[in-house]
């Protein structure tokens, strides 16, 4: 059954009872109101929650298609539905041009008002959905939200905070997986094209026949399986932000078309003859080192140039290793959370592990390493060390200052006694697991480190 909040504005009582009883029967939740000024108190008051205003045009105060503007100035998510006893076309084109969903005459409406309503607010709660949405987006990819306080972290933050309200062409340079699309969406959100279109496109990721056609969009017929006008991607992000990640991947003569866009915002389409404007703001990223490409004749010097307008290195994560365990926790409580589990956190010497490790993968490694580990995990216990890779384990533990022979010693009577309990359980490992207080992973690494399988 359809669910929400309308508003009728109707200065006729019996009218505007009727039509919401006929409403509520369909499920709905229905705000009445006899003249303009109360209906727009209503509507300021209930705007969150308001799908769809039916309301007259002929009110005492005023009139609905004049009052279209302030309805949407108050509830810029709700539809506006215009009811009339004489309806006339230019009245009818007005309110559409003025954003109406649609214009009803009384008298004749009333077997198409439900679907009518209906489709409107399905519109309307598809438009709240967007917004949340993109609300939602805007929060997650601010430069507040990133994990992480380390001084490494802070110095480029402060540094992508400087450029983004700028329309300076940025580069952000770094290892793969260390977080630079998550920089490039925060200087789009601190920007002044915050709301507008931001366009991703990793360069690696298109056969390098495909990508030119993809970017630049191409005229009907300019190609064999040219059928029709294909809009780029170029065209896509006007108005926005292009981030090209992994712009080292460009062939020559690709660079050389991007080169034209950085210095006219323009560019022609394969087989047009007019160059098409755009309007956008480029970041590219790169894991090369592009100053050296361009030296060596791999990347074009001029676009380089132009591109290192404002470079900002981005750290990897074995250089700031203080950000590990915020972030660690961060993707654990997240993987719990779609697997509807409950991890507390992780073990003192999880952490140790995942400090010490030295992360060529990066962020993204970590996230991938938490998921696994959120899925062994047991529900409603820290997550311990058993649970991660191999090779975290292969790391060892770290040594102590003034450790000595003592260490070999109590290696050795571990040892004894794991051997001694393997023996009186006739090798049940659970068992074994069990009475030395560790998990069946741990003693599974115990038993081959001390030659004991």
């Amino acid at each position: 059954m359809p669910t929400g909040t309308l508003l009728i504005i109707d200065d006729e009582a019996r009218l505007r009872q009727l039509l919401a009883q006929v409403l509520e029967l369909e499920g709905y939740t229905v705000l009445q109101a006899p003249d303009a000024r109360r209906g727009l108190e209503l509507l300021q008051q209930h705007a969150a929650d308001i799908l769809l205003v039916l309301s007259d045009v002929k009110l005492p105060d005023a009139n609905g298609v004049d009052l279209l503007p302030r309805f949407k100035a108050a509830a810029p998510d709700a539809e506006v539905v215009l009811l009339t006893a004489f309806g006339t076309i230019p009245d009818g084109v007005k309110a559409m041009k003025l954003g109406a969903f649609d214009y009803l005459t009384k008298g004749d409406f009333e077997q198409q008002l439900v679907v009518v309503v209906e489709r409107a607010a399905e519109k309307a709660r598809l438009r709240q959905r967007v917004t949340e949405l993109e609300r939602r987006v805007g929060q997650q990819y601010r430069f507040e939200s990133m994990i992480g306080d380390s001084v490494e972290l802070r110095r480029v933050q402060q540094l992508a905070r400087q450029v983004a309200p700028t329309d300076s062409t940025v580069l952000l340079e770094g290892p793969t997986g260390s977080g630079k699309e998550l920089f490039a969406q925060a200087i789009h959100q601190a920007s002044g094209r915050q709301g507008k279109a931001f366009v991703a496109v990793n360069c690696s990721a298109f056969p390098k026949d495909l990508l030119e056609s993809e970017l630049f969009g191409y005229k009907k017929g300019a190609f064999t399986g040219a059928l029709a006008d294909k809009k780029g991607l170029l065209e896509e992000a006007n108005g926005g932000t292009l981030f090209l990640d992994e712009i080292g991947e460009l062939e020559l003569n690709v660079q050389a078309k991007f080169l034209r866009v950085l210095e006219s915002q323009s560019f022609t389409k394969l087989g047009d003859t007019k160059p098409t404007k755009v309007n956008l703001r480029l970041v590219a990223a790169t894991n090369r080192n592009l100053k050296q490409e361009a030296a060596e004749g791999r990347f074009r010097p001029d676009l380089y140039y132009r591109l290192s307008v404002f470079t900002i290195l981005v750290p990897s994560l074995k250089d700031r290793p203080t950000d590990v365990p915020p972030l660690a926790n961060f993707f654990l409580q997240h993987f719990a959370a779609r697997l509807s589990k409950r991890l507390p956190g992780l073990s003192e010497e999880a952490l140790a592990m995942l400090q010490r490790y030295p992360w060529p993968g990066n962020v993204r490694e970590l996230k991938n390493v938490l998921e696994r580990a959120a899925i062994l995990a047991p529900n409603g216990e820290l997550l311990s060390a058993d649970y991660l890779p191999d090779e975290f384990h292969a790391l060892g533990r770290p040594a102590r200052p003034g450790a000595d022979a003592a260490d070999e010693s109590l290696r050795a009577l571990e040892a004894r006694h794991i051997s001694k309990l393997m023996g009186e359980l006739e090798g049940n490992k659970p068992d074994v697991a069990k009475r030395l207080g560790i998990g069946l992973t741990t003693l599974y690494r115990k038993l081959e480190e001390y030659g004991l399988g």
